[in-house]
């Protein structure tokens, strides 16, 4: 194992100490009565020698200092017990309180990583390393702190018992067999983890495969598809089968080795104790003693390596909920980023560059700006860069030269949550939430009145939709939304910028799903909201345009040219073309 890996590891692990230890008093109870419920757990086998030595000297007068004994090495067991349940009772809480916050931070680390991230990653993947992960958490916590440095401390009270009530030799191979033992352990466990990575990066990339099939599942259809990702996935699945086969192989191997040293262990200090009472030099109860102490340390020690084997695949399975956690995001506000103040909302494009690869540009140079109030359009063929302008007015990404204003207001500058209450969106695009079509037209402005979500359906005209459906609002929509047509999707994002209600407003295709009456309909229904707004309009149809201020050709990352609909014509450039081309194909 790398060193990059291992301090990557011990980083996560270290990421969970805040989460616990907001709790320090509870962690501290906690540990106060562990301790407690060790000291009760090494004192159990003395009181058993007492036991055992005095019984077969007492006569029937005098089984009071026997009963005694008797009594308690019962108190001491159930207070051994009782302490182990009090101190996991006490300590859920805080256990459960660092597995929420630790998933809630990533959750949201997540939600402000810039939209190449989300464009790059893989979602079954993801989401396997976040499920993963948040076991990982609660095992790590658990048995760090209560059972790895609790058995070691264990280990050396009996250890300091036998070396001060028996031959040093006892004591000697206790904490020989635990130096050998854990040096062994670690040693192999630390060559195991090449096949838990192994294991873990195989089962990622199966479940990403079959949620990405699964979310596909139209497309796999169309093409009769079913036995190539059937193949596709058999092959990630083999691949995980053999590095699974491996760690179980290695595994057998380390169980081996522990048995064996702990066996050596176990018949070293058996035959010293055996040898002890044969020259008796010790009591029948102090084998008695011994041999519980073999009973309480090597089986815990045995189970030791078990939880440390765990641990460091907890700790490798951590690594990249934590690395997620620990990836910075693209886009961050600036130090002294303040709230923005929109008055008129006039928006401006000075001189913007910007390329999602640097050795292919998309937007060179480009400037314009959008009056408030009033209505600009931007046309072109795919592939031109008219989306990536509402991208970068969002900030989904940082220019890569010039700047964009609103109200003369760099949006670099201000905070990206003030940016973008401001600005409303219709995608081309429209994705839903498996919810109900009540709470995705209100996602548009959470914790609206129910007259609001209904005032903007009835706006963006889906009432008539709404009316015929069976269950009416509380209709779910499927995933993705896709128990709706593209249409139906496309008006329930009219309805939430509708509802959200922003001074600036977006339209990216936003009536290209639709059949030509809704769309007219829908239409005069976004020329009518977008009044006194400014709004940017991205556009394939040329009809839906006529009616904006100015529109921009894009092309080739440059605006080719400007203006009016009626001046565009009548320059008999680019833009009269396009009209020429769909008004012919229409």
């Amino acid at each position: 194992m790398t060193t990059r890996t291992t301090a990557g590891q011990w980083r996560a692990a270290w990421s969970l100490v805040p989460y616990v230890w907001q709790y320090k008093a509870r962690v501290l109870t906690a540990f106060g009565l562990l301790l407690c419920a060790k000291l009760a757990n090494v004192s159990i086998p003395l009181v058993l020698k007492e036991i055992v030595d005095r019984v077969g000297k007492v006569d029937a007068a005098s089984l009071a200092l026997p009963i005694l004994f008797i009594v308690l090495y019962g108190l001491l067991r159930f207070g051994n017990t009782a302490l182990n349940e009090l101190r996991d009772a006490l300590f859920a809480r805080v256990l459960q309180r660092a597995m929420r916050g630790a998933i809630h931070d990533v959750f949201c680390h997540l939600h402000a990583q810039s939209l190449r991230f989300h464009l790059e990653r893989r979602t079954g993947g993801l989401a396997v390393d976040i499920e993963r992960g948040a076991r990982s958490i609660r095992f790590l916590i658990n048995f760090t702190l209560f059972n790895i440095g609790p058995t070691l401390l264990e280990i050396l009270m009996v250890a300091g018992v036998l070396f001060v009530k028996y031959d040093p030799w006892f004591g000697g191979i206790t904490l020989m067999t635990l130096v050998v033992y854990v040096a062994f352990t670690i040693a192999i466990t630390n060559w195991r983890l090449q096949y838990r990575r192994a294991m873990n990066e195989s089962d990622s990339r199966a479940n990403a495969r079959a949620v990405d099939s699964l979310l596909n599942y139209e497309t796999v259809k169309y093409f009769n598809n079913e036995q190539y990702e059937s193949d596709r996935l058999k092959a990630d699945l083999a691949c995980a089968e053999e590095a699974t086969v491996q760690s179980e192989i290695s595994l057998a191997w380390l169980n081996v080795g522990q048995s064996f040293i702990i066996a050596v262990g176990v018949t070293a200090m058996m035959g010293l104790a055996a040898k002890g009472v044969a020259d008796k030099n010790m009591t029948l109860g102090d084998l008695v003693l011994v041999n519980a102490y073999l009973i309480q340390l090597f089986i815990p020690l045995n189970f030791l390596g078990t939880i440390y084997r765990e641990i460091r695949n907890a700790l490798t399975d951590m690594e990249k909920l934590f690395g997620l956690l620990h990836q910075p995001p693209e886009i961050v506000d600036a130090p002294d980023a303040c709230e923005l103040a929109v008055i008129r909302g006039e928006v401006r494009f000075e001189r913007v560059g910007f390329a999602y690869d640097p050795r292919r540009p998309i937007l060179e140079g480009v400037s314009f700006s959008i009056p408030a109030g009033c209505k600009l359009a931007v046309v072109g063929a795919s592939g031109a860069g008219k989306s990536t302008l509402s991208r970068l007015l969002f900030r989904f990404f940082d220019v890569g030269s010039g700047r964009i204003l609103v109200d003369g207001q760099d949006i670099g500058r201000v905070t990206q949550a003030s940016l973008r209450k401001q600005i409303g969106m219709v995608p081309q695009d429209t994705v839903l939430f498996n919810d109900s079509l009540y709470q995705n037209i209100a996602y548009g402005r959470p914790g609206a009145a129910r007259s609001e979500v209904i005032e903007a359906a009835r706006a963006a005209r889906l009432d008539g939709l709404i009316a015929s459906l069976p269950d009416g609002y509380d209709t779910i929509v499927g995933e993705r939304g896709l128990k709706l047509s593209g249409g139906e999707k496309q008006r329930v994002a009219i309805a939430r910028v509708i509802l959200k209600n922003p001074p600036v407003m977006v339209f990216d295709e936003a009536t290209s799903s639709l059949d030509t009456a809704t769309e007219q309909a829908i239409g005069e229904e976004l020329a009518r909201i977008a009044e006194n707004r400014t709004t940017l309009v991205i556009a394939h149809r040329l009809s839906t345009v006529v009616d904006a201020d100015e529109i921009l050709v894009l092309e080739g990352g440059h605006i080719v040219e400007r203006g009016s609909h009626a001046a565009l014509l009548a320059a008999e450039g680019r833009y009269a073309s396009m009209w020429r081309l769909q008004q012919d194909s229409g």
